[in-house]
This record gives C-alpha cells, sequence and structure tokens, in this order.
C-alpha cells in the first residue's frame, strides 16, 4: 500500500481527531456572520443559564422534529455502546440494526426539517445525504464481512456525524439550546 493511500485512509483516530478540530471551526464559522450583523446578540452565548427541560417549548415543536430528535438520542446512545462493547457478537449485530433504523429515521426526517433556511435545505443536510448513501454501504461491508470498510464508515457516521451535529444544535436559538439553556 503506498504512502498516499495509507494517508488517505481514515482511521478511528483520524476521524475523531477531524472531529474535534472541526468542533471549533464549525462554531467559529456559524457564529462569525451572527456576531457581524449583531454582535450584542452572540454575547448571549457567554450569559448560559442551565435549566431542566422546557416541556412546554416540547410541545410546541412539530412532530418531526421530535421523532428527529428522541432517535437521534436513540442513536447517540446506542452508538456508545456499539464502540465501546464486543464486535461481532449477536448483541452488537441485534443492535448495529437498531442503530441502523435510528441513524437511517435521523438522517431520513432531517430532509423534512427546514427551519434554519426557511423553505431551502442548509449545509447540515449534506451530512444527512452522506449518511443515506454510507449506511447502505457500511452495512453491505458487514454482510460481505469487510470489518474494516464497516469499521470506517460507522466510525465516522458515529464520531463524525454526532460531533457536528452536537455542535449545531447546541448554537443559540436552535431547540435543545433552548430545550436546556435558553
Amino acid at each position: 500500500m503506498s504512502f498516499f493511500s495509507q494517508l488517505l485512509r481514515p482511521s478511528r483516530k483520524w476521524v475523531l481527531g477531524l472531529a474535534i478540530l472541526a468542533g471549533p471551526l464549525v462554531v467559529a464559522g456559524a457564529l462569525l456572520p451572527a456576531y457581524l450583523a449583531d454582535p450584542e446578540g452572540v454575547r448571549v452565548l457567554f450569559a448560559v443559564r442551565l435549566h431542566g427541560p422546557d416541556l412546554e417549548l416540547l410541545g410546541r415543536t412539530s412532530p418531526v422534529i421530535l421523532v428527529h430528535l428522541a432517535f437521534g438520542v436513540l442513536a447517540l446512545a446506542v452508538g456508545g455502546i456499539l464502540l465501546a462493547g464486543r464486535k461481532g457478537a449477536r448483541m452488537h449485530r441485534v443492535l448495529g440494526w437498531a442503530w441502523v433504523l435510528a441513524v437511517g429515521t435521523v438522517a431520513l426526517t432531517s430532509l423534512f426539517i427546514k427551519t434554519q433556511n426557511p423553505g431551502h435545505f442548509s449545509i447540515i443536510h449534506l451530512l444527512s445525504g452522506y449518511v443515506i448513501i454510507a449506511l447502505p454501504l457500511a452495512v453491505a461491508a458487514a454482510r460481505r464481512h469487510d470489518v474494516q470498510r464497516h469499521r470506517r464508515y460507522m466510525t465516522g457516521m458515529y464520531l463524525g456525524g454526532f460531533a457536528v451535529n452536537l455542535v449545531f444544535v447546541l448554537l443559540p436559538g436552535r431547540l435543545v439550546w433552548n430545550l436546556f439553556l435558553g
């Protein structure tokens, strides 16, 4: 295997490192236009007020967003168990299918959520497109017993996808921000 193909082949450390480095850059990139438009509005970020969930806000939220949120939390929890647990065992396969269904549901429901850019897709929908393509490829790799490819796809979707999404959902004005911090 050549040096360049090794360099371009993402490993778990590479994906995790990219997610850690991309987080602050995404936050800065998301906040810069808002700060330039309204510096006082962005300063609210530093006046965080942690509180229990605002259940009234959940009651006013659309069903699509509630399904998206519920399956996202499920995928986050099940994915953590899968990453920490023994691979290839029966429990891994059962939980793996649950994770695939949860992540697929999250990706598909996200296509109907257009609150950030009303009527249009936003930049975060690119991640949904990636998941819709990569998820079946990862399942096919597992069924072919191509463990390395399966691991790269799944670890990348879990670490990269959730790291990027957590940055986006914790931006001021978004549902999760308002639910716990707003």
